[in-house]
């Protein structure tokens, strides 16, 4: 599959290092920094959209600036994608009504269209736009991306004698790695305390998501994301906790 990635930022430039370094090796990815400053109204796309890009299956949008959103119909069309990724892990860059007309202008073009809030809200059936809704999509080249990188999975192996994790499998990566992060920090750590851990190293790694409260979870979509890290880990190690029962009026044993 050949990936065209656009980047602004340290935001974007961090997502793709790791996409080349734990993607597939038959994946070809070509980056494009997008320009930093655009009109209020794009009155012209072509003057922005460089005429030598590659023809690709997937273009990825990692972009910092609302005005990349309003280039990717012409982009598509220029390199022929069948389909867009346009991740939203700030409000700002990608608005939720730019997002859905996004998806609108796209459609009628015949290319499909992702705009996982946040980012790592993406499977290969559906992506997450608020709290309690996900939107689901047919697409060969999205859903071949989002079996290496999207909404973190991670296989856990528990030693039952001792209760501790005895090896994490990333079965599917953060786009920015920090599943892969948390990954390598679990081992060793009591099932007591593994979903705890799980949400501290998510911080720590940092998530790229913002810190802005969002309306559309009434939290910051970086907390949003170490919720989902945090509960892929919970619900693997629920079945080896030990949970203590208390008797009112009883000394406990």
């Amino acid at each position: 599959m050949h990936i065209l990635a656009i980047i602004s930022g340290e935001y974007g430039s961090r997502h793709v290092d790791n996409i080349r370094k734990h993607g597939p090796a038959t994946w070809e990815i070509t980056v494009w920094q997008a320009p930093s400053l655009f009109p209020l109204i794009i009155d012209y796309p072509e003057e922005y959209i460089p005429q030598d890009l590659p023809q690709v299956d997937l273009i990825l949008s990692f972009a910092e600036h609302r005005g990349v959103a309003e280039l990717l119909p012409d982009l598509a069309q220029v390199t022929g994608a069948q389909a867009v990724i346009a991740a939203i892990d700030h409000e700002a860059w990608l608005p939720r009504g730019l997002a859905r007309q996004l998806r609108g202008w796209l459609d009628k073009i015949g290319v499909a269209c992702a705009t996982p809030k946040p980012l790592c809200s993406l499977t290969e059936r559906d992506f997450g736009v608020t709290r309690r809704q996900r939107i689901a999509y047919q697409s060969a080249q999205i859903s071949e991306f989002a079996a290496y990188f999207g909404q973190p999975s991670l296989i856990i192996k528990v030693d039952e004698k001792s209760r501790t994790i005895q090896s994490v499998q990333v079965e599917r990566d953060a786009v920015c790695g920090c599943a892969r992060y948390v990954a390598e920090k679990l081992v060793g750590v009591s099932v007591d305390e593994a979903g705890e851990k799980a949400g501290l190293l998510h911080h720590h790694y940092p998530c790229l998501a913002s810190m802005g409260k969002d309306s559309d979870f009434d939290d910051t979509l970086m907390h949003v994301s170490g919720n989902v890290l945090k509960d892929n880990v919970e619900a693997q190690v629920r079945p080896f906790r030990k949970i203590q029962y208390l008797s009112p009026g009883e000394r406990s044993e």
